[in-house]
């Protein structure tokens, strides 16, 4: 059996380009699309720095999405979470910035446009 690599996460979004701004400021940016072919959907992949993608899948007239129990957050690892915080334009905290120290980190929630949970992560001082 060989490894598996993660390769992307898809997150079904209302407008595309509010969501690519949002994880721009992250430091990801566009890489490719497509469209489906009845042209209902169209995919836009974002990467970070090591390539690993998001596609954020928009379709047409679906704006509004019911967050299921399956699926919980993105974590993404920053340098600072309080400057991370008041830098980036969100749309909600779910968790003010604060020390987890069972994970060794220092973490905060925040939502993306579509309200997908976004968990920052900075690793504590040992």
């Amino acid at each position: 059996m060989s490894d598996a690599t993660i390769l992307h996460m898809c997150l079904n979004v209302a407008d595309a380009a509010e969501s690519i701004a949002f994880y721009e400021q992250f430091g990801f940016s566009e890489s490719w699309q497509f469209t489906t072919a009845d042209d209902e959907t169209t995919n836009y992949y974002v990467a970070d720095g090591s390539g690993v993608e998001l596609q954020l899948s928009e379709t047409k007239n679906e704006t509004e999405f019911e967050m299921g129990t399956g699926w919980d957050h993105l974590a993404l690892g920053v340098e600072d979470v309080d400057e991370t915080v008041e830098r980036i334009d969100h749309y909600g905290v779910e968790k003010e910035p604060g020390p987890q120290p069972e994970a060794g980190a220092y973490t905060a929630f925040v939502e993306d446009p579509d309200g997908h949970l976004v968990e920052l992560i900075e690793p504590l001082d040992d």
